[in-house]
């Protein structure tokens, strides 16, 4: 049972500024000396990076499509374990979701999953008395959904922002803050959304200052946290990656400890068992180039026994001493593959890795950053394909079954993944391709070779616990 405080920060649609707001109320609250848990509805690496900036803990991202929506309550409660408040943003309009699918991945189901209130921030920049009816509409909609107050956002002046107070006065909804339009709380964007944070670190401290200024000059904080505060308990167990990455873990769980597994069916966090195998290291990419991972992924990778290993393929030559696996997430090599491919030296050594049969597992950047060029730049040469800029965005959800037994996963394991890029990788799979896309086309893309899987697939691993597992039982001893 978690009894954390909670709201989820929503808007009719994108662009409307739940970034600012959701970014601002997290930092807003860290300074008053709270605990805030901080999380991302949807699959979007980039917001999170700027709520573990406001918070000072890592941002987790909430997604019912690529994880279940059996998996939200846990998944938030491991990650606002010991908080004082979690703050979640949601993703697009507050009712959109996985296309085709109904609610499925909307934030308005993420809130009813959490039993959290829901505070809408509304462009307000171009209506008046409309507001109203926009807000009713919303609040009105889906009535397990609590729309439980607004932020109004981009006010011209005070005149505009008594109009828009007088016209929700009959709405029901109370106004919880009203926000100036105020450029210097921008963040850049380009051909992929936000400049994530590693990119951009002074500059994006500032930003994240400027929005927690901005909504402590702007809204009711302390009728924001009592709002949170009514959220009341949410039944069920916190996720637990030790307990996730056992198999059959509820059916020998009392047979092992001699005490009843949790209510999810896993091993209690204290008695869950060492890895059945010795110590291996997993070097994972990281650095401005490579920002887009699940906190999950690396917490799996340890409970499953790995040292995990950050280093940074800009500026570390060589991979981490006794790496035995290696894991390249999403990023954007795309901006700086000059860089990548003058750093010849670790670019020889993923490819001697991979070659000597390590586990590789990557993920769209590391796809393009394991080709042979990308733009023209030598990559690693690892697979036999280039990659290269296109005009096209490749957006969207996809249902897909692995085609063989890889690193990751054995033939026929079904995972949901996340497409997310504007480059193109020819040809778009392998003789052995990493997976089978069953919807909402069907065909196969990505690479199995070696110890290699490298896809345009971004996945949770917490859907699939078991992947984590399978990778570090194969990676190399030193």
């Amino acid at each position: 049972m978690s009894s954390v405080p909670r709201l989820v920060v929503a808007a009719p649609s994108s662009g409307s500024g739940k970034t600012t707001v959701a970014t601002g109320l997290m930092a807003a609250f860290a300074a008053r000396g709270l605990a805030v848990s901080p999380h991302k509805v949807g699959p979007d690496y980039i917001d999170p990076g700027y709520h573990a900036l406001a918070t000072g803990r890592v941002g987790r991202n909430l997604d019912s499509y690529l994880c279940g929506t059996e998996l939200i309550g846990p998944l938030f409660a491991h990650g606002a374990r010991g908080c004082d408040v979690a703050v979640v943003e949601g993703v697009m309009g507050l009712y959109d979701g996985a296309a085709g699918e109904g609610e499925l991945a909307s934030t308005a189901q993420v809130a009813k999953l959490l039993r959290a209130p829901v505070v809408l921030v509304v462009d307000a920049s171009s209506q008046s008395r409309s507001v109203a009816a926009l807000v009713h509409g919303f609040a009105s909609w889906d009535p397990e959904v609590r729309v439980a107050g607004v932020i109004l956002n981009k006010v011209g002046s005070d005149r505009h922002e008594a109009m828009l107070r007088e016209a929700l006065d009959a709405s029901g909804v109370p106004v919880l803050g009203a926000l100036r339009r105020a450029p210097q709380v921008g963040t850049p964007s380009r051909h992929l959304g936000l400049v994530p944070v590693a990119e951009r670190r002074a500059e994006a401290v500032d930003a994240v200052a400027a929005m927690a200024a901005q909504v402590r000059a702007g809204c009711d904080l302390d009728a924001l946290f009592a709002l949170a505060r009514g959220a009341g308990d949410l039944p069920g167990v916190a996720w637990d990656a030790a307990g996730a990455i056992r198999p059959s873990a509820a059916a020998d769980h009392t047979a092992t400890t001699g005490r009843a597994p949790t209510a999810d069916g896993t091993a209690h966090p204290s008695t869950a068992p060492e890895p059945a195998f010795g110590m291996r290291r997993v070097a994972v990419a990281g650095g401005p180039a490579f920002t887009f991972s699940y906190a999950e992924h690396a917490e799996l990778l340890t409970a499953a026994g790995a040292e995990v290993v950050v280093f940074d393929p800009l500026r570390d030559e060589r991979l981490p001493d006794g790496t035995g696996g290696l894991v390249i997430g999403g990023g954007f090599p795309e901006v700086y593959a000059p860089e990548l491919s003058a750093n010849e030296p670790l670019r020889k050594a993923v490819a001697e890795l991979a070659f000597a049969g390590a586990p590789v597992a990557a993920e769209c950047a590391g796809l393009l950053y394991l080709a042979r060029e990308l733009d023209g730049q030598p990559m690693c040469g690892v697979i036999d394909a280039t990659a290269r800029m296109h005009e096209r965005l490749t957006l969207g959800y996809r249902d897909a079954v692995a085609v063989g037994d890889s690193v990751l996963a054995a033939a026929g394991t079904r995972m949901r993944g996340h497409e997310f890029h504007r480059t193109v990788v020819e040809p778009g799979a392998g003789p052995a391709p990493a997976w089978g896309v069953l919807a909402p086309e069907r065909r196969v893309e990505g690479f199995v070779q070696h110890g290699v899987h490298a896809s345009y697939l971004h996945t949770h691993w917490a859907s699939e616990p078991g992947v984590a597992r399978r990778f570090v039982e194969r990676c190399l001893t030193s």
